[in-house]
């Protein structure tokens, strides 16, 4: 059987060829276990001895023992030192270096179109105009020709917070608005902004959704020039090639009435699933805007006449990017907003 110091000699040499804690815990393990380790093993006898014996072998058992978890702890030291300085060299920061870039949003897609709306008609003398969400019901109905019990006013099913307000169901209420405090004409202005309406979410309606119309009140304005400031406006949005017809249509605020349409982008008129073959996409409404809703505005209809249209952003970014369900804009899906 090995004496006491061949065994701290034989651990000490395992333990200088550690190279990891494992290691060394499976060398503890060996040598100083409680039950199975070879120090233990070596004093299981101990009581046969006589007393001088005993003690001398309790001695060394116990320098080996010392000796050993000496060696332990010194290696330990050494690897950890080692592992530190590892990591000090591949691991560390460079606190002059550039940083990683950071991940930035950007403009919402229907605040692009928006945006892009507001600039091409103000480089034709339009000047953005905006008025509050909740409405009176005479700037939202009574107005603009919807007065109580128009059979029309079932087209906007609002909500009412009183008889008398509510949120407002479209932006001509800041048409209203916006000829009582101008009085003068001309007038060319564009009311971009948020409405509301009672409609249940689906791919092409929300409850919430956001309108740009605009206004234009002078001296002997004609259908020709509000068909071509819509040509203009949607050309400069599609492109050259898209074009712009009116349809006869009715609305209360307008007389004559039209809905206008572009041609589809996708087929260029030719027809395609997209326009359910028929090569025209409805845009929105528009009309000469009708002498009463002038006179409410202020306005003497005898001396001025006006147009005016009207058209939902989120429909001009379904056409712009063909996407065919407008519930997608609001749903903060990253993967589909940025595409845009």
């Amino acid at each position: 059987m090995s004496s006491p110091s061949a065994l701290s000699s034989e651990a000490l040499a395992a333990i200088a060829k550690a190279r990891t804690k494992a290691e060394l815990e499976a060398i503890e393990l060996e040598y100083l276990g409680r039950k199975s380790g070879r120090i233990s093993s070596l004093l299981s006898g101990i009581g046969k001895l006589d007393p001088a014996e005993r003690a001398k072998l309790g001695q060394a058992a116990n320098e080996a023992k010392r000796a050993i978890e000496a060696g332990l702890a010194a290696r330990q030291a050494e690897i950890e030192s080692a592992r530190l300085a590892d990591i000090a060299e591949t691991e560390a920061i460079d606190i002059t270096f550039p940083g990683p870039p950071l991940g930035r949003g950007h403009i919402h897609v229907l605040t692009q179109v928006r945006r892009q709306i507001e600039t091409v008609l103000e480089s034709l003398g339009y000047q953005v105009e905006l008025g509050p969400e909740v409405e009176t019901e005479w700037y939202n109905f009574e107005a603009l020709n919807l007065t109580a019990g128009h059979p029309a006013r079932e087209n906007w099913d609002s909500f009412y917070f009183t008889p008398e307000l509510l949120l407002r169901a479209h932006n001509s209420p800041v048409q209203i608005r916006a000829m009582q405090r101008i009085k003068e004409p001309p007038i060319y202005i564009i009311t971009p902004g948020r409405c509301y309406r009672r409609d249940a979410p689906e791919a092409t309606r929300l409850p919430y959704f956001s309108q740009v119309e605009g206004l234009a009140v002078d001296h002997a304005l004609t259908v020709g020039d509000m068909k071509g400031t819509l040509l203009y406006m949607i050309q400069s949005l599609y492109g050259k090639a898209r074009k712009v017809r009116v349809r006869p249509s009715y609305f209360p605020f307008t007389e004559p009435s039209f809905e206008f349409d572009v041609t589809c982008g996708i087929c260029n008129g030719m027809g395609c699933k997209s326009c359910r073959h028929k090569g025209w996409l409805e845009v929105g409404g528009c009309g000469m805007v009708h002498p009463q809703v002038l006179r409410n505005g202020g306005i003497d209809p005898t001396r001025w006449n006006g147009y005016a249209w009207g058209f939902g952003i989120e429909r001009m970014a379904m056409l712009k990017h063909d996407v065919d369900d407008i519930r997608l804009f609001y749903e903060s899906d990253l993967r589909f907003l940025e595409q845009f």
